[in-house]
């Protein structure tokens, strides 16, 4: 990418919310009258983007984001604290912004059921929300039954740690308590799933704290691919920053990944082999989140289909679903993905219910991956929503001849996106 490009590409983001947000927020009209009722669940990226800019741009519009958790742990950036280099609190946001400026109701409970006829949202309390408009943000659920034996205590075993908060700290722990000589065994599922090079990253990073504090040790990657995202890439880093301590075991030579779980024995089995593992991180496939399940928004594929050009389901009348739990065609699973779904999202409600005009603005994806603190490789797009999915228009990926000064400004420029990033939406 030349720097003209890299230029636009910052202007672009910047412009699409990626630094905090400059203008103050409008207040919600004390006894103004409600043009229409919106309703988000879930509090991650896509669902808190949405209720912030509906609530900023509509004040008549009452909007209510439902999420059972008090604070959001974001998935990216986890890999840092699972490799010793940045605390959890750090990824740790509170919603009190959102109603504090923005005048979003807060409601922390868990929604099990979405009556599309009445336009009504049931909670984990019994209490009923209507709607006029319905934005589902689920994140993503795990498709237990693909793997024989795998369950909730499994996850206590064998932690996946793919979703934020307890699990993280989980196999924070188990790696801590590993003795030295150890071996970490980590199980990669077939796409789709949320961040596509994150497994490689949280090996790297893994292995970059194993080599500090327990340079005996080894990771074992089972994947179910025969091949991986940005895969020279991460192998370079690997072997830089890792030298013999990552071995990856193509599905091609393990019959397809992981197809059980003895969670006594603590293995995992492949269709000709079984594995142990002092620490096992087991990365499982992937669906929408339950609710999208429950109401009826996901399809034979387990995600959800949509319009892009709204995030609008496919297959129920006034709902929108953004982020990892639809199917995003060419844009890869991710908060970025997830933040910019949930503008376009955001306009597409103002306009059904308030006539407010939609301006077509780009969809922009980006991810930054470290193979060490200070060493890092970027994947950027900007995508074209069409009637029938998300289209990659143009990209870049770093090149592997990259030298140490812009793998480090890549790095620098990774933590200051974190930091504006998490601030636009939470703070």
């Amino acid at each position: 990418m030349s720097a003209w490009s890299r230029r636009r590409f910052a202007k672009l983001a910047g412009a699409a919310g990626l630094t905090a947000a400059a203008r103050v927020a409008r207040p919600v009209r004390a006894g103004a009258a409600v043009q229409g009722r919106v309703v988000v669940i879930g509090g991650g990226v896509g669902g808190a983007t949405a209720a912030k800019l509906i609530a900023r741009d509509s004040p008549g519009l009452d909007v209510t984001l439902v999420e059972p958790a008090p604070r959001y742990v974001t998935p990216f950036f986890s890999n840092l604290y699972l490799g010793g280099l940045r605390p959890i609190k750090t990824l740790s946001h509170g919603y009190g912004a959102l109603r504090e400026k923005y005048g979003v109701r807060l409601i922390h409970a868990r929604a099990v059921d979405i009556d599309p006829a009445a336009r009504k949202v049931r909670l984990s309390d019994g209490a009923r929300l209507a709607y006029d408009r319905l934005v589902v943000a689920p994140g993503i659920g795990f498709r237990a039954e693909a793997i024989e034996g795998y369950d909730a205590a499994a996850t206590q075993a064998m932690p996946h740690a793919w979703a934020g908060g307890a699990q993280l700290e989980l196999l924070k722990r188990q790696l801590d308590a590993m003795a030295d000589g150890g071996l970490v065994l980590m199980a990669v599922p077939q796409r789709p799933y949320r961040c596509p090079p994150a497994p490689y990253e949280r090996a790297a990073l893994i292995a970059g704290y194993l080599k500090r504090h327990k340079p005996r040790s080894k990771i074992l990657i089972i994947d179910s691919k025969d091949s991986f995202p940005l895969q020279d890439l991460f192998e370079d880093g690997w072997y830089r920053f890792a030298e013999g301590l990552i071995e990856w075991l193509p599905g091609e030579f393990n019959g397809g990944g992981v197809k059980a779980v003895d969670v006594r024995a603590r293995r995992v089995m492949t269709e000709d082999e079984a594995f142990g593992g002092d620490v096992i991180n087991l990365i499982p496939p992937q669906r929408a989140g339950d609710i999208a399940l429950a109401a009826g928004l996901a399809d034979e594929t387990g995600w959800c289909p949509v319009d892009p050009r709204a995030m609008a389901s496919r297959l129920q009348p006034d709902i929108h679903v953004v982020g990892d739990a639809i199917d995003p065609g060419q844009m890869p699973k991710s908060g970025f993905g997830a933040h910019h779904q949930a503008r376009l999202c955001a306009a597409a409600v103002r306009a059904a219910l308030t006539g407010a005009p939609v301006t077509p603005a780009p969809l922009l994806n980006a991810c930054w991956s470290f193979l060490a603190a200070d060493h890092v490789i970027r994947v950027s797009g900007t995508y074209e929503a069409t009637a029938e999915t998300l289209t990659l228009k143009s990209g870049f990926i770093s090149a592997r001849d990259e030298d140490d000064r812009t793998r480090a400004a890549a790095a620098r420029e990774a933590t200051r996106w974190y930091a504006d990033f998490t601030h636009d939406i939470f703070g």
